[in-house]
Order: structure tokens, then C-alpha cells, then sequence
């Protein structure tokens, strides 16, 4: 398969390979040995086919040896890898394009803006509890201390706002009451701006229909004009 798929695609690379998950299984690590005869690394990705959660269903793994400080042989254990998933320009025309079959026009850019905001917000509540979960585990002493954890959360709090201050709040406040009116202003002229269409369309319409009906007893006319002197023309021959 490897030979076939380089005759067709010369210029792409084996880099791993995956398998529907939804966790690691015990002959993952023989595979991952048998992809080393085509890439020296491989990268091997779970996908979960049936996602429970907000957020990318892939996990990606590198195979790596885990020492042991008590002298025993080493062990081979999979390492889990930050991974995203992205496209070529060429790939995302082609998968908009499929896309545009299937979009509800009746549902405007707003609508589909607030149910991205509302998807994102279930995917911050789900981290949200994953890191409450992991800190009272972490002082329940269940888990132990680990200080790269820690100090991203470090940054992550100290990039939230202060809202103790009292100069701070009525910004932010100011701040939501403009976005909410310029929202509101935006949907009326969109309201608007549809009905003035709707309008045209209409008019637009009568229009076509009205030079229809003109056109249309315009040729009766002419047919019952030129029907006429054939009738008289047939009656002298007769």
C-alpha cells in the first residue's frame, strides 16, 4: 500500500498512522514498531469517531522509551503530543464549497455568530471543570504537583481582568452595553433592509407580470387582425 500510495502521491510523505480510539490499545505499540521500516518517528493518532465533548476528537502520540531509576529495563510507552488540525488553501475552497450545498440560508451571519459564541462558551465551561477537577485532585493529593501546569494557569489568571477595581467595572460594563446596542442596531437594519427587498421584489414581479399580459394580448390581436382578410380572401375563391 505504501509503494502504491508513493506512485500516485511522490511529493507526500508517510508520517504515522491512526486508528478510531477512543483510547490506546495494547498492540498499538507493535504497530508503531512495524511503521518504523517507513518513517524513523511515527506519529500515531486516536480518533474518536463518537465525541462526547466540545473540541478537535484527536489525540497524537509518539512512541518513547521510559527509563526507570531503579535500574530495570527500559519500557516502551506512548507520549502524548499537542496536535491541530489544518488544510491547504486548495483543501478549504473544496471543503467550503461543499459546504455552500448544504447552508440554511434562512439562518443569518448573526445567528450563526451566536451559536459559535455559545459553542465556544460550553468548550471554556468544559475546560473550566477539567482545571477545578485537576487542582482538587492535585490538593487532595491524588495527583501530584506539576509545575508546568501550574504556572500556565499562572498566566492564564493573570490575563484576566480585575473586576474588583472600581474603575474597572463600569469600562467593561460601558464596554458590553456598546456591543449589545451595536448588535441590536445591526439586526434592524438587516430586518429593514429585507423588507425593503421583499418590497422590490414584489414590485418587480407585478411589473414582469403586467408586461406579460400586454404582450401576450398584443399577439391575440394581431392573430384575430391577420385572421381576418384569409377568411374574406377564401370566400371569393370559393
Amino acid at each position: 500500500m505504501r509503494d502504491m500510495f508513493k506512485k500516485v502521491n511522490a511529493k507526500e510523505r508517510v508520517v504515522g498512522w491512526y486508528h478510531s480510539g477512543p483510547k490506546l490499545r495494547p498492540s498499538d505499540l507493535l504497530i508503531s514498531e512495524l511503521f518504523k521500516r517507513y518513517t524513523p518517528n511515527p506519529v500515531m493518532v486516536v480518533v474518536d469517531v463518537q465525541p462526547k465533548t466540545i473540541g478537535i476528537p484527536t489525540d497524537a502520540y509518539f512512541a518513547v522509551e521510559d527509563i526507570h531509576d531503579d535500574g530495570t529495563a527500559a519500557t516502551k510507552t506512548f507520549e502524548h503530543v499537542p496536535s491541530e488540525i489544518g488544510a491547504e488553501e486548495a483543501e478549504e475552497v473544496g471543503v467550503e464549497h461543499l459546504l455552500r450545498d448544504i447552508k440554511d440560508n434562512s439562518v443569518g451571519t448573526l445567528a450563526t455568530r451566536v451559536t459559535h459564541q455559545l459553542t465556544s462558551l460550553h468548550g471554556l465551561a468544559e475546560r473550566l471543570t477539567g482545571i477545578r477537577e485537576y487542582l482538587q485532585q492535585v490538593l487532595s493529593d491524588k495527583l501530584p504537583v506539576n509545575s508546568e501546569i501550574i504556572q500556565n494557569l499562572q498566566d492564564i489568571f493573570n490575563l484576566l481582568p480585575n473586576l474588583t477595581i472600581p474603575d474597572d467595572a463600569p469600562v467593561f460594563t460601558v464596554q458590553t452595553n456598546d456591543e449589545y446596542a451595536l448588535i441590536y442596531v445591526s439586526a434592524m437594519a438587516r430586518a429593514i433592509i429585507a423588507l425593503h427587498d421583499l418590497i422590490n421584489n414584489k414590485i418587480e414581479n407585478r411589473q414582469t407580470e403586467l408586461e406579460a399580459d400586454a404582450k401576450e394580448a398584443e399577439v391575440k390581436e394581431s392573430a384575430e387582425q391577420a385572421k381576418v382578410p384569409s377568411t374574406e380572401a377564401g370566400s371569393k375563391d370559393v
